[in-house]
């Protein structure tokens, strides 16, 4: 899998009410059209609730 740059996956995030969680998540980014890299790191988030896009953002940060 390539490295992906959380920037990237916030664009498939635009507009996502927040708090939400990981299911939430993942399934606005595949409702959005993010590609199998964007999806295969979403699938890997902790399962918990976000409260906002940067906490998104640090937990992308931490799995890579």
């Amino acid at each position: 899998m390539s490295k992906i740059n959380p920037v990237q996956v916030q664009k498939f995030l635009k507009g996502m009410d927040y708090p939400a969680n990981k299911q939430q998540i993942v399934r606005k980014a595949q409702d959005e059209g993010a590609d199998d890299n964007v999806r295969q790191m979403l699938d890997r988030l902790p399962d918990q609730d976000y409260e906002t896009p940067a906490e998104v953002s640090k937990a992308i940060g931490e799995i890579e």
